[in-house]
Formats: C-alpha cells, sequence, structure tokens
C-alpha cells in the first residue's frame, strides 16, 4: 500500500536543508549512432533538432545532437574515436542515460554543498564565457554510472557552450510539454542507501512508497520510494527487485542488461493523451498492450473522466485516480534493442500519484513482454 502520512514522515526526519534545484534541465544520453538515435526521436516523438556539437564546430572527440519539445530538452552523444571511454560505456550497458541535468540559480553552491556532503565529485565548477553570455555547471556521480550535472544558466541565451543551432528541423511536436519523473533502478537491498543519498545529499524527501503489497505479481515484485524537492519540480522514483524466487522481475531484467543501476524510464507530460499517443503509434512507436479486461471495470474504478473510454481503450492508454483528481499513463517499449530504458506518457488532471492503480496491469505487461524475450 502506499504508505500513510506518518509512516513517510518519519522517513524524512532529519533531512538535510535542501540544496535548491528549480527542475529538469536536460537529461544526456550516450548511444551508439547519435546520427540514427536523432532522426528516431525526431520523427518518432516529434522533438525539434536545435543543436550540434562535433567535427563541424571543432569537437574531435564526440558528437552530440540537441532535441527539444517544449520545457523536454534531450542531447544524444556518441563518440568518435575509439579510444573514447564512452566505448566502455556503450559496450557495458548500451544505449541509455548517462546525465540528468538539474537546473539550479547557484552552481557553486548547489555543488560544493553536495561534496561537503559526501557526494562523489565528477568534475567542480566550470564557468564557460561566449557570445551567448555565461554557463556554468559541474558533476556529481549517482546510482551506476549515472551523473547529475547542475547546470546555471541564468546569464546564458545559447543552448550550451560549444553548440551550435540547428534550424528547419521541426518534428512536428506531438505535445510532449515537460519531464515529470525520472525512475532510476538499483540492486537488490539497495534502495535505502540510494534514499539517503538524496535525503542526505539533496535534502529531497520521501514523496511516496510502495511495496511488493502494491506492485507485484504471482511471480515478481518491487519496492520503489519516490524522492522529490518541495516545489514538486524533480521526482526521482527508486525501485529495486523484491526477491520472491519463482521469476525474474522487471528490474533485475534491467539491471541484468544494464549491467548496473542505471536509470529506467523518463515519464514525459502531455496536455492530451489521447492525441499525442494516436500521433506516436501512427510514426511507429510501440506501446506495452493493455488487455481487454482492464477496461471492463475501468468506469467503476475511477468514476467520470472527459476522456472517451473506447478511445482509451483502443490506444492502451491506463487510468488512475487518488482523492486530487486522475491521471492518464501509457508506457512504450524499451527504446533500444537491450530491454532497458523505456519511456512514459503521461497527464494529470489533478491526480499527483503514479498511477498505483495500474501497477498491477503494467507490471503483467511487462512480464509479458520478458516472457516473450525469455527473460521471465
Amino acid at each position: 500500500m502506499v504508505k500513510e502520512a506518518a509512516e513517510i514522515e518519519k522517513m524524512n526526519s532529519g533531512l538535510a536543508e535542501e540544496i535548491s534545484i528549480d527542475g529538469f534541465d536536460y537529461v544526456e544520453f550516450f548511444v551508439g549512432n547519435a546520427l540514427q538515435a536523432c532522426y528516431y526521436y525526431h520523427r518518432g516523438f516529434g522533438f525539434d533538432v536545435v543543436g550540434y556539437r562535433g567535427l563541424e564546430t571543432g569537437d574531435r572527440d564526440t558528437v552530440s545532437y540537441v532535441l527539444k519539445q517544449d520545457h523536454v530538452n534531450i542531447v544524444l552523444t556518441s563518440p568518435l574515436r575509439a579510444d573514447n571511454e564512452i566505448n566502455d560505456h556503450l559496450a557495458k550497458h548500451g544505449d541509455g542515460v548517462k546525465n540528468v541535468g538539474l537546473r539550479t540559480r547557484d552552481c557553486v553552491k548547489a555543488y560544493e554543498t553536495a561534496i561537503a556532503r559526501g557526494a562523489k565529485s565528477i568534475y567542480a565548477p566550470k564557468t564557460v564565457e561566449d557570445e551567448n553570455g555565461v554557463y556554468k555547471s559541474a558533476a556529481i556521480s549517482t546510482y551506476g554510472d549515472t551523473i547529475h550535472t547542475f547546470v546555471e544558466r541564468g546569464e546564458y541565451k545559447g543552448l550550451a557552450p560549444g553548440f551550435k543551432p540547428v534550424t528547419g528541423k521541426d518534428g512536428r511536436g506531438l505535445g510532449l510539454v515537460s519531464i515529470d519523473h525520472i525512475v532510476g533502478n538499483v540492486e537488490v537491498d539497495n534502495l535505502a542507501k540510494w534514499v539517503d543519498f538524496y535525503k542526505n545529499i539533496f535534502g529531497f524527501h520521501v514523496y511516496q512508497y510502495f511495496d511488493p503489497e502494491d506492485i507485484s505479481t504471482k511471480y515478481s515484485a518491487l519496492v520503489s520510494k519516490v524522492m522529490a524537492n518541495k516545489s514538486g519540480s524533480i521526482k526521482l522514483p527508486i525501485n529495486e527487485p523484491y526477491e520472491m524466487g519463482l521469476r525474474k522481475s522487471q528490474i533485475s531484467e534491467y539491471l541484468d542488461f544494464y549491467n548496473a543501476p542505471g536509470v529506467q524510464h523518463i515519464a514525459v507530460t502531455t496536455r492530451d493523451i489521447i492525441a499525442t499517443v494516436k500521433e506516436m503509434r501512427a510514426r511507429g512507436i510501440e506501446f506495452l498492450g493493455t488487455p481487454a479486461a482492464y477496461y471492463a471495470t475501468l468506469s467503476e474504478r475511477v468514476g467520470k473522466i472527459d476522456e472517451d473510454m473506447a478511445a482509451l481503450q483502443a490506444l492502451g492508454i491506463l487510468v488512475d485516480k487518488d482523492d486530487d483528481g486522475y491521471l492518464l499513463q501509457i508506457f512504450t517499449k524499451p527504446v533500444q534493442d537491450r530491454p532497458t530504458l523505456f519511456f512514459e506518457i503521461i497527464q494529470r488532471k489533478g491526480c499527483k500519484g503514479f498511477g498505483k492503480g495500474n501497477f498491477q496491469a503494467l507490471f503483467e505487461s511487462i512480464e509479458r513482454e520478458q516472457e516473450n524475450r525469455g527473460n521471465l
């Protein structure tokens, strides 16, 4: 069950003072072929291609594309040389999220606070001045090989230093608006460690907590805690597998193929999920299936909603509610060959939860895919 307020409050005792984070700035993927990945997200997800860095801009080691849709910013980076360390990352993990950029108004203070509290440095604060202004950044390590970069761009008008703007690459946006949350998977018995990391380093609190009673089938289960800042602009659920001894959980499958903890999925908001998903499907993006039985009692469970139930069923969109309203959500299949990273498309109509009422249907759908892959 979602834990009662008193239990959540107990988990949040002794929080450090919160590091000031305004929101997600960007998410950077390491990919084997940035040009081809750019085409996939541009055509399939409707992102505009707005920036480029590579040989033509003087970078002899890596190539990167910046894609944007409203407030969602993605950077796709590939190595250009055999001796580049990104190749080691790709060999171990495959395509996936390397870097979650966090926007702050004081990069130096954010970094120094994190380091003083025990975070591991990736690089100290750097200031770059160019024709676009002043750009500051610094980075720390998190779970697995994932990093968080503090980004201060209040005095910067461009994308980032070293990137040139790209025009004429309109993706005919599909209504994606912002990053709602980013989910990480960690090994069994490591959840508490990373919850403490975000509590003690960032001053984030446990927003919600789910246990095997909430997220399980007869074969497998997981435990999840959602870390968040006070404003709610950052939500970082963390999952660990719960070993039941019957079959391999979706988290275990992820860890087997990613070979480390890492980002499992990125949830992106939309203002009209029916229109967004319909167009994504038309562009070839594949989603997890939802059995017809799910919709047989949906009206009884969620009550009156604005959307047409037949349209939701035709697209496989899930619905859940809490005391504040309801949400609609759907999950893509993995967006690379390894069964690791995927996306969630979500529309919130007051609901502040994470689709607890859908966990069973979602978990079973993922297990069907695992079984097809021979990994259940």
